[in-house]
């Protein structure tokens, strides 16, 4: 294996550790917004003390960096959005790439600076962060933001790509939410992990406990996943 790519695995890998010891990645049965049960469940909510926050930008800023993607700001949609963009730029900071940040109010204010834009002025190419990708309402909202306010969206940054069909249970759809946004935007949406590496770090784990989920991942991945 190239070592470049290695080094990219093991991040990814440690990545899934972190977010299982953070309880933000769990395995079991949960119900999708699609209604599908999936063996897996991902809450980057979980993130939610200074040392897990200040763990993930840095991860965040990893992959940003890795892909090479050319950028002159973030963004952060609300809610979640905003918390992550914000971990990411003082990550990014830390490596010596000071980068301004935006984000959006979810209502118009009248008063003050009003607007629904805050931060710094939208200007050049801009990364939207996100922690996944479902429906692509977000980033759509996100891309239309962007564009009116004088910027040109250049890439999404999420933390997890379930690399899953969108549709629902009984109604499957060709592509996945990341690939449609893709398409529809001629952007590329570049993730810490994805499925893929999950399933390659349950197949690489020692742990019995952890692996015993390996083939109900597997049979989702059948079942709904898009092919890599």
């Amino acid at each position: 294996m190239n070592p470049q790519n290695n080094q990219i695995q093991n991040n990814q890998h440690d990545f899934i550790r972190f977010a299982l010891e953070a309880r933000v990645l769990a395995f079991g049965e949960f119900k999708t917004k699609a209604g599908r049960l999936s063996p897996y469940f991902f809450n980057a909510g979980g993130f939610s003390n200074g040392v897990l926050l200040g763990a993930l930008g840095r991860y965040y800023a990893k992959a940003l960096l890795a892909s090479d993607i050319q950028f002159e700001m973030l963004y952060g949609p609300a809610y979640k959005g905003i918390t992550l963009a914000a971990a990411t730029v003082i990550a990014l900071a830390e490596q010596g790439r000071n980068i301004p940040f935006a984000y959006n109010r979810k209502e118009t204010k009248d008063h003050g600076e009003g607007g629904t834009m805050v931060g710094a002025p939208i200007q050049g190419r801009v990364v939207i962060v996100d922690d996944v990708i479902s429906a692509g309402t977000s980033v759509r909202e996100s891309v239309n933001l962007i564009r009116a306010a004088g910027g040109e969206p250049a890439a999404v940054l999420i933390a997890l790509d379930r690399m899953e069909k969108s549709g629902t249970a009984l109604d499957v759809g060709a592509y996945s939410a990341v690939q449609s946004i893709s398409q529809d935007f001629g952007i590329p949406v570049v993730s810490i992990a994805s499925l893929h590496d999950l399933l390659t770090f349950l197949t690489a784990s020692a742990d019995t406990d952890l692996k015993q989920y390996l083939p109900a991942v597997e049979a989702y991945r059948l079942k709904y996943g898009i092919n890599a």
